[in-house]
């Protein structure tokens, strides 16, 4: 049975949470809606815009606040002008990629654009290809398993013969839900000290704290 591999972008591939988890977490505790770190991590990593906005609402809702109608427009700018000078890849993501013998897919939350945006301001497009795909392509983002199905479908790999690469608890619970092999990553500027435990916790297989260590995995499973 042939293996692929799935991983996700923002925290896996791109080290680009951190920046945006600092953006946003400034920009809505300044307009009154305030989370503990380990909270927003785990609610809200891995949700697809639309998703994560309609969460944010319903919380500013459920205390009474209005939020301003372009604080999301405020966040994306701010973001992706940060994303310009200071985006950069994850160490040794090439080398998991080099390191496993089959199909390898990218499965993002991100919307089309920016995941390609991202992939292309790290150099990193010619290692996937034309396996890029955007919860923008499926009806129900992470933690539902649609996202990951498609990638599987387009790899031609069943589903339990797919190894999944998440920073999030909502990416593992995908994985989960897919029938597939749920790895967590903490290699990313964001993870906090009890990401491991949360990834864990929400059902992954085994945590990886580096690249060079994922590699080592992939190598002794003879992928």
């Amino acid at each position: 049975m042939q293996r692929a591999l799935i991983l996700d972008c923002d925290g896996v591939i791109v080290d680009s949470e951190a920046i945006a988890l600092k953006v946003e977490r400034s920009l809505l505790a300044g307009a009154g809606l305030t989370y503990p770190e380990a909270e927003f991590l785990s609610r809200f990593v891995g949700l697809h815009n639309r998703d994560y906005h309609a969460a944010l609402l319903k919380d500013a809702e459920a205390v009474g606040l209005r939020l301003p109608a372009d604080l999301f427009d405020q966040m994306q700018a701010e973001i992706w002008r940060r994303f310009e000078t200071d985006l950069t890849a994850i160490t040794g993501i090439d080398r998991v990629v080099e390191a496993f013998d089959g199909p390898v897919a990218v499965a993002s939350s991100s919307e089309t654009p920016k995941l390609e945006r991202k992939l292309e301001m790290t150099r990193l497009t010619p290692l996937f290809g034309q396996h890029v795909y955007s919860a923008d392509l499926v009806t129900h983002g992470k933690p539902a398993p649609d996202l990951f199905l498609l990638a599987a479908d387009r790899l031609e790999a069943a589903p339990e013969a797919c190894l999944v690469v998440e920073d999030s608890v909502n990416g593992i619970k995908a994985a989960n839900a897919a029938g597939m092999m749920g790895l967590g990553f903490v290699g990313g500027g964001h993870a906090d000290a009890g990401l491991a435990d949360r990834l864990d916790a929400a059902g992954a297989a085994q945590v990886f704290s580096s690249h060079a260590e994922l590699a080592r995995f992939v190598s002794e499973l003879g992928l």
